[in-house]
This record gives structure tokens, sequence and C-alpha cells, in this order.
């Protein structure tokens, strides 16, 4: 299930309020006053066997009582009365029903979900305490206070936050599309609301409160779509191990791993706040800077109090203060007295009149290079604070999306914040929450760049994948799920990852000898042991021995050692390995594992022995491609170790990124991966080397690219065609298409244009564009045919694009040719191929809409198997619809 009537949800047009009372105190009374107080507009029904009216208004004892069938059920009542209830609505044709009722066990939420199914009923809860439709007057809540009208929506898996929400919202005059308690998620939960959210129009910017999440897959794919579409902010409880504790027993499932969370939100384009307050602050910032590009940030103030504060918080952000260019400080003497600060921080002291002030702003905003802007004012008596606002608001409004404004105080500054607001510039309190607000940014900014990436499961060259296989297939049979060294080594040399030369020998001094003579001194001497990961911990390892008579005296010592230590072990052996000595090297650790939510995860960071204690590492999900890869890297602090630093020249980060890519496909391609570091992998400026390696399987086959949280880009799906004598390629669209895309579009005849999208302009904006390249393959696809233009550059001649519902039942499609293409059977190739890709993932039926007077593709569509919908039919465009597959049970 995912979008199907939740419009019926939450915007009813009539409501059932099962368990209506009068009894005080009670849920049923609060959420009968509620709606009764409301300025909704449809009819009300009360529904309680114990009443015959209240209020005034007929209770009518049984769902089958009511006059009519409600769009709206809400429940309150007892646990075992919940799951007849619902099946009696699905009966009657209601189609949404919020469950507020607690206590419901694991067998009592099953039967109200088999209740439900057979009537696509959709629910939200159960223990949730309701919603609220602002604009419609719907408060189906027990919150004490109602919600003004706006265009933030807010969904949270608290309901205590929501009425806490409601009453902080209140007093700063916050208005909301909608405000949803999601409950325990038995159906509703939040990728069926951000996919509905996405498209709603009342909706600017959707605000998140979540503590788990239990489908991730079908999480991340609605949450990329709606990023696309508007800010998506959220707050994500459980960073701490008692919060993420907290949050689990709370909701009744296991949250995962909060660092892999954050990696999941940063992919999807997503925004994390912290605090409450920040969600608010990040959706007004958004709002107003939704265009801004800037990377710094240039502080004006009377006041060199607040001025330092700014550069202090600053510092700590991460937000770069840009030193004034000579033309701006130049300007800038003109107008201000000596005393003036001469940099960044502005300080145009404490008496200046309105006109320095509107002159000061004049000067830095004419500098692109001081970036964004950060008018900060304390009160004085020398001028009021209005008159500047007033004299600047011009100045403000003109440059929309560059100023932020901070009016220190309260009732002295009441009226020029409220100027300045009207004027387009984002308020805040406090320097501090100004410059966090401006971080934010970047980062949404940087968020929303990663959301563009569209990786196949990797970029490398392809892997020798049978002999990786091999390996992994002779442990498996052998009942081993841990690898040995070499081993691992083996497979990391199969994905073109650079290994020290290693050999695995009995465990015996002279086994040892006898390969250390083989490779040349000197060498290292490690043991083999599938029951000790950390070889070092146990006095595992011996470096840089020199002769034979070193190598046996460290075997002997290792085989004592651990004997003792730890007599349980199984000793398989050593490995011996040369030294290699690159004294430039960094030692980095990069690893790939499974988390129990999002699936197959990478990490990167500072590696050696102390790993764990220096705990400098960053997450991300698969797949990458070089940007994510090397964005991956920068999270970390030893990335400024790896750009070289005195006589250390810069690490190739290229060859860093071939590792990570590896990794990315080697999860793509080998389902048994449950774990896996290379630690350490040494990074130079001669590139990248792999010393020692640790890889545990699991039969079950937790990794492969069908577990991945974010779908790779199809690559397989690419397929070449003759046609007309030369060939052709028909793939799958990506990001970097869009110039390709644009040159595509702008070489079709207007009338074609208009037959294709309905309209006549051929320009298309920037975001248009990119929602035609920047699909989500799990949900849409769009095929282009290309084939090598002038010079060799690859060019587009056609486009067939479907777009599937979120339950997949049904995909509307659209083809367009390329004008001096036409008549060549180019139409058909495409439309072929997308059936084909259609009906082998399972939708239900293809629809199509055309516009009457376009014969040609109505007589493509006929061809190729469609017919005319004449119910779907209307004076503008003929459906057409093919069926492709029985439509999918509901789920």
């Amino acid at each position: 299930m995912s979008v199907r009537h939740l419009d019926r949800l939450l915007e009813p047009a009539s409501i059932a309020l099962v368990g209506a009372s009068n009894r005080a105190g009670s849920v049923g009374a609060t959420v009968w006053r509620n709606l009764r107080a409301s300025r909704f507009a449809g009819p009300i029904f009360a529904v309680n066997p114990k009443h015959a009216s209240l209020d005034g208004a007929t209770c009518y004892p049984r769902p089958a009582d009511l006059p009519q069938v409600p769009d709206l059920a809400i429940l309150c009542t007892p646990p075992a009365t919940v799951p007849a209830l619902i099946d009696a609505f699905g009966r009657l044709g209601t189609r949404a029903a919020i469950v507020m009722t607690a206590g419901l066990d694991g067998a009592a939420r099953q039967a109200t979900l088999d209740a439900a199914r057979p009537h696509l009923l959709r629910i939200l809860g159960p223990n949730c305490i309701g919603l609220l439709t602002p604009r419609l007057g719907l408060n189906g809540t027990f919150a004490q206070t109602d919600a003004l009208a706006g265009d933030l929506a807010f969904v949270s898996q608290s309901g205590a936050l929501v009425t806490a929400v409601l009453d902080w919202a209140e007093s700063r005059r916050i208005g909301f599309s909608t405000l949803i308690s999601l409950g325990d998620r038995a159906d509703v939960d939040f990728g069926d609301l951000l996919d509905h959210l996405a498209s709603d129009s009342h909706t600017r910017s959707i605000l998140l409160y979540m503590e788990s999440i239990e489908q991730p897959r079908k999480f991340m794919s609605a949450a990329r779509a709606a990023a696309r579409n508007k800010p998506v902010i959220v707050v994500k409880a459980g960073r701490a191990g008692n919060g993420l504790k907290a949050a689990a027993s709370h909701t009744g499932a296991l949250a995962g791993s909060d660092i892999v969370f954050d990696a999941a939100i940063r992919r999807a384009g997503m925004l994390r706040v912290d605090t409450l307050q920040d969600l608010f602050m990040a959706a007004e910032t958004l709002a107003r800077f939704a265009t801004n590009r800037d990377e710094t940030l240039t502080v004006m103030t009377n006041g060199g109090g607040g001025g330092v504060m700014a550069a202090d918080a600053a510092a700590l952000a991460g937000v770069t203060l840009p030193e004034l260019g000579a033309a701006t400080r130049a300007a800038l003497d003109a107008r201000l007295p000596p005393t003036w600060s001469h940099g960044n921080p502005i300080d145009i002291i404490g008496d200046a009149p309105v006109v320095r002030y509107t002159e000061t702003l004049q000067t830095v905003l004419a500098d692109r290079d001081c970036g964004a802007i950060l008018f900060l004012h304390a009160p004085t008596a020398i001028v009021r604070s209005d008159e500047i606002a007033r004299a600047c608001a011009p100045i403000v409004r003109a440059a929309a999306g560059r100023v932020m404004a901070c009016w220190l105080g309260d009732r002295a500054v009441a009226e020029a914040r409220q100027i300045f607001v009207d004027a387009g510039a984002a308020d805040y309190e406090t320097p501090e929450e100004a410059v966090r607000a401006f971080a934010m940014l970047g980062t949404y900014r940087r968020n929303q760049a990663l959301l563009l990436e569209a990786p196949t499961a990797s970029e490398n060259g392809p892997p020798q994948l049978a002999a990786a296989r091999a390996v992994v297939d002779r442990a498996l049979a052998q009942g081993r799920d841990m690898l040995d060294e070499v081993d691992a080594k083996a497979v990391l040399r199969a994905y073109g990852i650079p290994v020290v030369e290693t050999v695995a020998v009995d465990a015996s001094a002279q086994a040892a000898a006898h390969a250390a003579k083989a490779l040349g001194y000197p060498v290292a001497l490690k043991i083999l042991s599938p029951d000790i990961s950390h070889k070092s911990d146990v006095g595992g390892v011996a470096l840089d021995l020199r002769d034979e008579a070193a190598v046996r005296a460290a075997a002997e010592q290792m085989l004592t050692r651990i004997g003792q230590s730890r007599p349980q072990a199984r000793l398989t052996g050593f490995s011996v390995q040369q030294m290699v000595r690159r004294p430039l090297a960094q030692e980095l650790i990069v690893g790939a594992s499974v988390d129990p939510l999002f699936g197959p995860v990478l990490m990167f960071g500072q590696g050696g022995t102390a790993v764990e204690v220096i705990a400098d590492r960053a997450i991300a999900l698969p797949p990458l491609n070089r940007v994510l890869a090397t964005e991956l890297v920068s999270r970390t602090r030893v990335a400024k170790l790896l750009a070289g630093y005195r006589d250390h020249p810069p690490a190739r980060l290229d060859a860093i990124c071939d590792v990570l890519i590896a990794l990315s496909q080697m999860l793509a391609d080998l389902p048994e991966l449950a774990e896996l570091d290379i630690n350490p992998l040494w990074a130079d400026h001669d590139g990248v080397l792999a010393l020692d390696a640790r890889l545990r399987l699991d039969r079950r086959g937790p990794a492969g690219a069908a577990h991945f949280a974010i779908a790779p880009y199809p690559a397989e799906l690419g397929e070449t065609f003759d046609w007309h004598g030369e060939k052709i390629f028909v793939r799958p669209i990506r990001p970097e298409d869009e110039a390709q895309h644009l040159a595509f579009i702008e070489q079709i005849e207007p009338g074609d244009v208009r037959l294709r999208f309905f309209y006549t302009r051929r320009e298309l904006p920037r975001s248009e564009l990119a929602r035609l390249t920047q699909i989500d393959y799990s949900r849409e696809m769009a095929f282009i045919a290309v084939r090598p233009g002038a010079g060799g550059k690859e060019e587009t001649l056609g486009v067939v694009r479907a777009s599937a519902d979120p339950d997949n039942v049904e995909a509307e499609f659209a083809i367009v040719v390329r004008s001096d293409l036409k008549g060549r059977g180019l139409g058909h190739l495409l439309l072929a191929k997308m059936i084909g890709y259609l009906a082998g993932r399972g939708t239900a039926s293809l629809v199509g809409y055309v516009m009457h007077e376009n014969q040609a593709m109505r007589d493509l569509a006929l061809s190729a198997g469609f017919s005319v919908d004449r119910a779907g039919t209307d004076a503008d465009a003929i459906r057409l619809v093919l069926p492709l597959n029985p439509p999918p049970a509901a789920s």
C-alpha cells in the first residue's frame, strides 16, 4: 500500500467518530469536542451504542446505522473492538480510519490489517493522537489546541510531540498544511505520507520527527522523490545509546545505527537537524534562501560584541567569513568612520546614522565575493531601529535570498524585525542561530547535490568475479564463515585492489621460515585463526623480521603466547608477507558491512591499531561513484592529512576512490559478504596498498544489489539495436544527460512539443529538466535512444518514459522522437522496450493520454495492443490502456 485513499484520510468530506462520549477527560469526549469546535464543513457522525444523542446530535449505535458512508472513521474504542469495526466500515465503503486505541497486541494488530485489506481501507495508527488539516478546519485529535493554517506539513512518530509543537507554533504564529501523528504505523507510514505530501500543492516543506523505520527502500525511494520537489527536514531521535534504546522500546521496532541513518538522510537529499526549534528554523531558512548558492558569509553589525559572537559561531560551524576585497574596503573607507573594523565582521560603529546602514549594505551586496549578508543590529537611542529597517528594506527586497537579519532585543526591535521579514529577509533571534541556519543551508545544498548522483553498481572495470566467487564458494563448502587473510586478499585482488604479497603456511616455525626465504627478507609474520580477529591484541603480529632465526623465534613465541592466553583458539597457520616500506603513507580503514535496517553500507576513516580510539570514520550507502566516494572521504578528519602537509605530498585520491567503488561493487556482486575490513590500507602519492583484510561471510546472503537501500543505476537494461543500417543504443536516462536532453528538446518542432507536452514552449526551466533526468529507477523509468553525433559526442534521438504509482497498479507513459526522425519506427522500438520492462516488473497496466489530433501516436499505441478507455477520455485527450499483469493484491 502507499498513496491509495490517503486523500480520504487527510481531506475527508465526512467523518464518523466511534466511541464519541460526554465523559469528561475521556479520549472520545475530547475528540468529539475538537471535531465539533472546528470549522470542518462536512457532516460529523457520533457512533456509540450507549448514547442516543450527544450535544444535540444523533448518536448512532453501529456503523451500519449511519445515514451515509463516511470518508473517514475515527476509533476511540477498546482494542478487542477494533478489527470488527474496521471490517464494518470497510464493508460500508469507508476507505480510511484513524485508530487512536492503544494496547493492540500483535494478534489484534494483524486482525485489524486483515479486516482492512479486502477493502483497501487505510489505517493511521494505532496508538496515535490523530491528525489536523487546518485549511479544512479539521481537528481529528485529542490535542489541547487547534492549529493555524499554513504550508508546513509536520509528521511525527510521537503523539506527545505533536501536542507540544501545536502549543509552541501557536505562540509563534506558525501555520501548517497538516499535522499527523503516526503512532505505531501498522499501515500508513513515513514513506506513504512522503509520497502524498510531495505532490501536495498546499505543502511547501515537510517536517518529520522520526524514531525508526521498517521498510528502508520504500522510505528512501519516497524520501528521494519528495526531496526533489520540496525541502524535507528531519529530527531523528536516538543519536546516543540510551536514546536509541528508548526509541526502540517506544515504537516496538529496532532502530538502525544512527550514523547509518545520518548517511541515509544525506543521500536522500534531506536535511537533518537536532532540535524541534531547528526544524522550524531550517524550514524558514530554506523557504527564503532556496535559490542561494553562497558558500561564505559577511557580517555587518553596529556593535563589536555581536560581530565577535557571529565570528565565533562561524568558526565552530565551519562557515567561512571571507576577507573583504580591496575595492570593497576602499568603498567602505570612503563611507565609514576611520574606527570601523576594516574587516569581516564589518563593524560600522554604534553611533551609525541611517545613511551609514544603507550605504554599507549596498556596498557589500554589490560585491558577490561577500556571499550572503548577516545584518546584525543592537538597538541604540541614537536612531530608532524601525527607521533603519524602513530605509534598508528596499535594498533587502532587491537582494532577495541574500540577507539574513538578527535584530538583537525584543520589544525595541519588534517592528524593525517585521519590516525586514516583509522585505524577504530571514529573521533570527541571535547571531549564533543565524550562523547555524546558514551552515544548515550549506549542508542542505550538499545533500541535494548527492541526490543528483545515480551510480551504477561500480564505475571501475569489470572484476574477476569468477575468481572471487570461487574463494567464497570454497569457504562456504568447507563450513567457514571467516576467510583467512590470504583468501580475503585474493577477493580484494579479484576486484583490482592492490594487496601486499602474502602466503599462508602451516602453524610451524619451519613452514614460516621456508615461506619467508621464498618471499625474501624482511617479512611480517601473522597468525591465522578463525577465532582471533584482531591479531595484534594477542601478540599475533611480528614485523620487520630480517632473517630465518628471527622468523623461527617469532613463530615459536606466538605459538607459546597464544597457547597460554587463548587456549581455545584454533590456529590454522601463519601468514607470511613481504615488508613494504612507504614512510609517507597514511593508514586508512575501509570496510563494508550490513546494517540491520538499511542493508549494505560502506565505511571509510583513519586506520591502524587505534582505530576505535581515534573514531574518525564516515559511512555511506552503496552504490558509489567517484563523486560520492570523494564526498565520503571528505567527511573525515584524515582527509586533511591526505591532502598533503609539510614533506607529505597529497595522496592519490583517485586510488582511494577506486577501492571504495570496488567495495561497493563487491557488495552488489557477492550477496554472502557480511563484513569486510581492510585495515590498514596505506595511501600515499604512489597509490594504495592493502596490508591486512578481514572478511566474514553469511550464507543467507544479506548483501547483494537487491538489498541496497538505493537502487543502482540499471546499466544492465542498456541494449543495442540495428535501426535502418546503423547501431543505436537504448539505455535508462542519467542525471548527467541534462545538457544532452535539453539539446534534444530544442530540436523538436513546436507542433510536436504541443502534442507531447500539451504546451508550445520549448524552453524548460532547470527544475523541469532536472525532474526529467533525475529519476528514481525503483518507481519510474525513462529509456533514451542515443547514437554518436558530431565529434563522437552522444546525441539523443528519442525518449520513452513511464511513471508508476507507488502501488505499481498503473504506469503512465509518454514518447517523443526528434522531429526529423519521425516515421522511421523509433517510436515502436522505444514503446516495445518500455512494455517489456514494465511487464517484467509486475506493473498491472500501462496507460497514455493522447491529444485527439495526435493520430500518429494513437495509431502507434493501438498497433502495440492498447485500447481506448472511453470512460477516461475527455475533450482534451484520449486515454489509452494496455493490460500487462493481474493487479497486485492489497498489502
